[in-house]
């Protein structure tokens, strides 16, 4: 195979760096500096991942010559940039057909159309992932759109990636035969979060957009960290840690330079509601990214957003663009006389990228690997500096924090569980979408704004692939966090995902087991065996071939609680467990 790159190849790479703001030379601790030799390299690294994503996006795969390309580039090791290549699955480094259908066949879609699809596709295309004609296609872990599930993932060398949902045989091969661009639509409930939304930085001005900077700019950053505080907002992505807390750390540290970040790599099963809030109203994001920069007196912000959202990502790069163009970024924000810098990273498709040292190690150009705690990333986060990293739905709540109070704020909701809350409502309901409600609802109350159930429910997910399920005879379980506490469950990422009795639970079990196994980063034992002697346990049962050994799963559960580096190998045996206990498996 040739080695050297080609035209093409090198002009991915070079358009890239051509793409950077004039005057910046890639290094994000500062700008105004340049450095040779080992300085230059660490200067550079961070680009790795846009690189690759460069490539990949440009030719379809990133071949031998490229990474070569780009390593001489950027000055990193030919070792480490294929470790890091070959971590992600949105990247290949073997020759890929120049469009890759990726097919969803998680929880929630493999019920619904998914499994068809999957036949078309092997019938027109052959087997998966292979290099030769116009097509290609795999399954893929939840791409985020279980709301109009079954839903496909396309990879266009040289095009725009596309999402196609709800997905059938027959738009998918018309996608691919280039014949329909699909379109999609917000199946959002309610106007989420009560933000001003618009197509436009006007229409969102107009709706009373950028007050809420203002309102911080005035009172300064101690006053906006106070009123963050005295919300008692915790943090919507599952840890439900105290956003004030970690602002406030980040604060009272001197430092050179802080960043921010928004975790935006939505991939937990049964998960949509981040993009909802990206597709429908971007600058509120942008917005709130803003203020936390101010308040913590951090400089630059990412927004690492997942692969599988090329819509949420066009709208949130189009915002910042809008936002830059009205003087509401970079070195005079607002005339308010602080700076502040933000940007889009796209990640490549690796669910443990959602852990926040892991997605920091992302953006620096290393594997997605997490790191041991502490330092904390408030200590020492993005590339060792002192960060704050929130979700979507955490972030976008500051507006409204900011606007009318803290305290007020906090008069929604209950005392330990404050303020309005998103829910994904998926699988067996009549309405699936995203809902907001006052936290206190019940999981009933859910179900009845979805309008209810569209069979017999059997078992009904909370909280996603980490979370736990429970039968329709606990519908009455308070959606707080002291109420999924005190039911022994977890609110997670405010997934309710329902199941009726048509469904094999034991498959169900088995694939969420195969997620855990895929997506373990392997760098912990008790996380990469544990994950994969689960599967295998449900895969026997499944084939006919004994019992669960579920003294083997109890065993493995233990050893992976108390052993493994994240939360990942914490959780990863939660959900068979509970379906375990309910007699459902």
């Amino acid at each position: 195979m040739n080695k050297a790159a080609t035209e093409a190849e090198r002009g991915a790479v070079d358009g890239l760096l051509d793409s950077l703001p004039a005057g910046w030379d890639g290094n994000p601790l500062d700008g105004r500096l340049a450095f040779s030799g080992l300085h230059r390299s660490q200067q550079l690294r961070h680009l790795l991942l846009p690189a690759l994503d460069a490539v990949q996006s440009e030719i379809g795969w990133v071949s031998p010559g490229a990474l070569d390309y780009i390593c001489s580039t950027l000055i990193v090791p030919p070792a480490e940039a294929y470790g890091v290549a070959s971590f992600y699955a949105l990247i290949s480094t073997t020759p890929l057909a120049p469009i890759v259908v990726h097919v969803c066949d998680d929880i929630c879609c493999r019920d619904r159309g998914a499994v068809e699809i999957i036949g078309a596709l092997r019938t027109v295309f052959g087997e998966p992932r292979s290099a030769d004609g116009p097509a290609t296609w795999m399954t893929s872990p939840c791409l985020g759109q279980c709301d109009r599930a079954p839903a496909v993932f396309v990879q266009r060398a040289g095009q725009e990636d596309l999402v196609i949902a709800p997905a059938t045989p027959a738009s998918v091969l018309a996608v691919v035969d280039g014949l329909i661009e699909p379109t999609t639509a917000s199946t959002a409930s309610t106007t989420l979060l009560g933000r001003p939304g618009g197509t436009s930085l006007e229409a969102y001005r107009q709706g009373g957009g950028y007050v809420a900077l203002a309102i911080a700019a005035s009172q300064g950053p101690d006053r906006t960290i106070a009123e963050i505080k005295a919300s008692n907002l915790r943090g919507r992505g599952g840890a439900a840690f105290p956003a004030g807390i970690k602002w406030e750390a980040v604060a009272g540290i001197a430092s050179d330079c802080k960043y921010v970040i928004c975790n935006a790599d939505e991939s937990e099963p049964g998960t949509f509601k981040d993009r909802d809030l990206m597709e429908s109203n971007p600058y509120a994001l942008v917005e709130a990214m803003t203020i936390a920069g101010f308040a913590t007196g951090a400089t630059r912000g990412y927004i690492y957003i997942r692969g599988e959202y090329p819509l949420a990502t066009a709208r949130l790069r189009a915002a910042i663009r809008e936002a830059y163009a009205a003087g509401l970024l970079g070195s005079d924000v607002g005339g308010h006389g602080f700076a502040f810098d933000l940007e889009v990273r796209r990640g490549q498709g690796a669910y443990i990228c959602g852990e926040e040292t892991a997605l920091m190690n992302s953006i620096e150009g290393k594997r997605g690997e997490p790191r041991n705690k502490p330092p904390f990333p408030t200590v020492s986060g993005l590339f060792g500096k002192p960060t704050v990293i929130n979700n979507v739905e955490t972030l976008v709540n500051v507006i409204d924090i900011v606007e009318h109070g803290g305290e007020t704020w906090a008069q929604v909701g209950t005392a330990d569980s404050t303020g309005p809350k998103l829910f994904c409502l998926s699988g067996a309901i009549a309405r699936p979408g995203v809902y907001e409600v006052a936290f206190g609802a019940t999981l009933g109350d859910l179900l009845d704004l979805a309008g209810g159930a569209t069979g017999d429910i059997q078992a009904i997910l909370l909280g996603g692939a980490a979370g736990s399920f429970v039968t329709g005879d606990q519908l009455d379980i308070p959606l707080t966090f002291e109420g999924s506490r005190a039911a022994g469950v977890s609110l997670g990422s405010g997934v309710i995902m329902v199941f009726d009795t048509s469904t094999d639970m034991t498959d169900v079990a088995r694939r969420l087991a195969q997620f855990f196994r895929d997506e373990s980063c392997g760098q912990c034992v008790p996380c990469r065996v544990g994950t994969a002697r689960i599967e295998e346990s449900l895969a026997r049962k499944l084939n006919g071939h004994g019992d669960l050994d579920l003294q083997l799963i109890d065993d493995i559960d233990v050893a992976m609680k108390d052993a493994s580096i994240c939360g990942l190998g914490h959780t990863a045996a939660t959900a068979v467990r509970s379906l375990i206990d309910l007699g459902l498996i």
